[in-house]
Parts: structure tokens; C-alpha cells; sequence
């Protein structure tokens, strides 16, 4: 029977992934009901991580009211004079840029605005668009993991934290780590490819008359967009700080009345109204703004894929130790191997950390090793579908990133493979002093 359902949770996955989107969510919810009806008991008070889903909700309001406000324009605006700025460093400064703007703002989807700037600032310099757009969007994934207010991470911190590691050591373990590997995936990145002037594509292009100069972009920057983004920023630091004073380690505040999740939402619905009300902003338009169509998607499919797994793990934790337990424990490693898999099935980091971390829990695969493992869960460039992806081949008007006959000779491979390697092992050597 085990195995029976376990079939019937890999093929509402693989129905959920076919779907996409919010397809996740839904195949999940119905993947719960075909095991209920097999006799499973369904527990949505230890299924479902509402806790997860309330932060996530909370910050993508805030978000998208700093979006509706200007905020994210006045970012981007700022992002292209920094890379107009030094265009021979595109490739290393593209992904500093979407990796940050990304931890900054819990979702890559910020990337969508980056992109376009990225390609063009490449192809007025002379450097192969591919290069820095291969590893910028890469970059923009995997900074989810080290975003403190990504579902993701909240998602991981729930997981780790009865285990022993706290928010802010996930946190401050997870920046340093993924950053750097994202760095050495920009080197890789570097060396991709022919020169843009000896590209076969490129040169047809050129012929044909198809590559296009934009020059500069303007910018219509509403008039307190800088305060909104000054405020978001703000609410981050107190989100941060207050974590820390409530720690076990300083505990200068008592962290009972109001507990760190509880804070998060609190505060970022607090910093959402103060936007709102600050920039004069309509909250009909929040809800229009593409930062919380992306969010509340991921919400969404973080109920119904985390139900799904949860349901099974927790009827069969025993068995999965057993069957599992000792060959992540010989070859911690695994896991990570795994996650990045799992993640290029499910699309979306949030997802798997909830689907795939009760199964490595069950299966003793120890805190140490989730943690260094975690960067894994953004192997969503693999197949190269994911929209960040798709984005950055359809903004490069020079064909120089494109997508090979074979599907997975594509540009975002290796510096994506690289750049979570180098983030997976970094993580176990950090873990091995902080936490092992």
C-alpha cells in the first residue's frame, strides 16, 4: 500500500508540473483527496504549513503595494545607471544585480525588469548577450534561498528551526554561500560561447537588419517611489533585527506575545499600509500588479504540493526512515542531488522546499545537511521553461542565447550546475563549523 500511494503522490506531481502555475496547487489538493480515499488519514493542522502561507501573503501585499507605488521602477532605473556605469563588467554585474534584487524582494520575478537592460547594455558593448543573461537569470533563482522574507526561506526556517538552527543562522549562512557560487557561475558564464562578431546567428541577424539598438531607457518614476522602496527596506531591517532580539541567544525581547512568523506578517502588512497611504496608491491596483499574481501562484502551490507530501510523510515516516535513512546519512550529498531535480519537476523553490524537506527529515538526513543542500531547490533552469529563462532568450535579439536542438545544450546549463555546486559545497563547510 505504501508503494500504491506513493505512486499516487508522484502522479499528481507530474500532473501538477504538466499543469504549471497554479496547476501545482490544485493537482496537489487533489493528489490529498485519492489518498484519503485509499484509507490515508488527511490532517490539514500538520499538512498544511499555514504559518508558511500567511508570511508569503503578507510580504507579496507588501511588495506589490511597493510595485504599485513605483518602487520597483525607481530600482530598475537605478539598476541601469550601475551596469551603464561599467559595461565592460555586465557579466559579473548582471547577476550581482538579480541576485540582490531578488534576496531584497523575496522573487525572482523582479528579474523580468532587469533583463532587458542586462541584454542591451551586452550588446552595445560588444560582449555575447548569452553571457551575462545565462547567469543573471540563474542568479535571480537561486538568490530565492537566500532572500529572509522568500516563501522558500521561510518555508526552510520552519523546518530547521525545531531542529536547531535558527532563522537569522539560515539566513547568514545562505547569502555568503549562494552569492559567492553565483560568482563563480558568472565566471563560467564568461567563458561561453564564440565572440558575439563571430556568431553565425548574430551575423544573419545583423545582415537581415533584425538587431535593434535602444540606447538608455526612460523612466516615468511616480514621485514618492524612492520612499516606498526606503520603507519596504525598512520593514525588512526591523523584520531582521527583531528576529535577533528574540533569539535564544540574546532574547533581549520575549518573543511569546508576538512570535517571529507572527512579526513577519505584522509587519510587512504594517509597511504595505504605509505605502499605500504614503503614495496616495489605490490598494485596487496591488492586486493588478504582476509581483502578486507570482506570489499568491506560489501560495497557492505551496498549500497543495506541501499537503500532498505531508500527508504521505506523516503516515509513513517510520517506513521512509527505514528505507531511506541510511544512504542520505552515508551520502549526504544526495540530498542535494535530489532537491535540484525535484526542482526542475516542480518549478518553484517554495514548493519543493515544502514537498522535499519533510522527506529529509523523515529520512534523517540531519540539519546540517538540508541546510547545505538547500541551494539545491533552484535547479529550475535545467529545462530551460522556467519564464526567467524564457525571458532572457526572447530579449536577446542577437540569437546568441538560444536553445539547442537537444533542449538541454542551452546557455543556463553549466553556469547553473556550477554556480549550485560551488553553493551546496560551501554550505557543507560552512555547516560543518556552525552546525555539524
Amino acid at each position: 500500500m505504501m508503494a500504491f500511494r506513493f505512486i499516487i503522490v508522484l502522479l499528481f506531481i507530474f500532473i501538477g508540473a504538466r499543469m504549471g502555475s497554479l496547476g501545482i496547487g490544485l493537482a496537489g489538493g487533489a493528489g490529498v483527496a485519492v489518498l484519503a480515499l485509499t484509507g490515508m488519514k488527511v490532517d490539514p493542522t500538520t499538512g498544511i504549513p499555514w504559518d508558511v502561507i500567511g508570511i508569503i501573503m503578507a510580504v507579496i501585499m507588501c511588495i506589490a503595494a511597493m510595485q504599485a507605488a513605483g518602487g520597483l521602477d525607481f530600482l530598475v532605473m537605478v539598476t541601469e545607471k550601475l551596469l551603464r556605469k561599467h559595461p565592460k563588467r555586465i557579466t559579473f554585474l548582471g547577476p550581482v544585480v538579480t541576485f540582490f534584487m531578488t534576496v531584497f524582494c523575496g522573487t525572482g520575478h523582479v528579474a523580468f525588469s532587469s533583463l532587458p537592460v542586462i541584454a542591451e547594455v551586452a550588446k552595445e558593448t560588444g560582449i555575447r548577450p548569452s553571457k551575462p543573461l545565462s547567469i543573471s537569470a540563474v542568479a535571480s533563482q537561486i538568490g530565492i534561498t537566500a532572500s529572509p522574507i522568500s516563501a522558500a526561506m521561510i518555508a526552510m526556517a520552519a523546518f530547521v528551526e525545531p531542529m536547531g538552527v535558527s532563522y537569522l543562522q539560515l539566513v547568514a549562512t545562505m547569502i555568503p554561500t549562494t552569492f559567492i557560487g553565483c560568482m563563480v557561475g558568472a565566471l563560467v558564464a564568461n567563458f561561453q560561447g564564440k565572440p558575439l562578431e563571430e556568431d553565425p546567428v548574430y551575423q544573419e541577424r545583423k545582415a537581415a537588419g533584425l538587431i535593434t539598438m535602444h540606447g538608455e531607457g526612460e523612466y516615468d518614476i511616480k514621485p514618492r517611489a524612492k520612499a516606498s522602496v526606503a520603507i519596504f527596506g525598512t520593514a525588512i531591517l526591523i523584520v531582521i533585527v527583531y528576529a535577533l532580539l528574540i533569539s535564544d541567544s540574546i532574547k533581549l525581547i520575549p518573543g511569546d506575545y508576538l512570535p517571529r512568523n507572527a512579526a513577519i506578517m505584522t509587519i510587512m502588512m504594517l509597511a504595505g499600509t504605509i505605502i499605500l497611504l504614503m503614495s496616495r496608491t489605490s490598494a485596487a491596483e496591488v492586486a493588478t500588479q504582476s509581483t502578486f499574481r507570482s506570489g499568491m501562484s506560489a501560495s497557492c502551490c505551496i498549500l497543495g504540493v506541501a499537503w500532498l507530501g505531508n500527508t504521505f510523510v506523516n503516515g509513513y515516516t517510520d517506513q521512509i526512515k527505514a528505507l531511506g535513512g541510511g544512504i542520505i546519512e552515508q551520502y549526504p550529498w544526495l540530498l542535494a542531488v535530489v532537491l535540484f531535480f525535484a526542482s526542475a519537476l516542480l518549478y518553484s523553490q517554495g514548493a519543493t522546499t515544502a514537498a522535499m524537506m519533510p522527506v529529509a527529515i523523515a529520512m534523517n538526513a540531519g540539519v546540517g545537511t538540508m541546510v547545505a543542500s538547500f541551494a539545491a531547490v533552484s535547479g529550475l533552469f535545467l529545462l530551460p521553461t522556467y519564464p526567467t529563462t524564457v525571458a532572457a532568450v526572447e530579449m536577446d535579439d542577437t540569437g546568441s542565447t538560444r536553445i539547442g536542438k537537444y533542449v538541454f545544450n542551452h546557455p543556463f546549463l553549466l553556469p547553473g550546475v556550477v554556480s549550485i555546486a560551488v553553493s551546496v559545497l560551501l554550505g557543507f563547510i560552512v555547516n560543518f563549523f556552525l552546525i555539524h
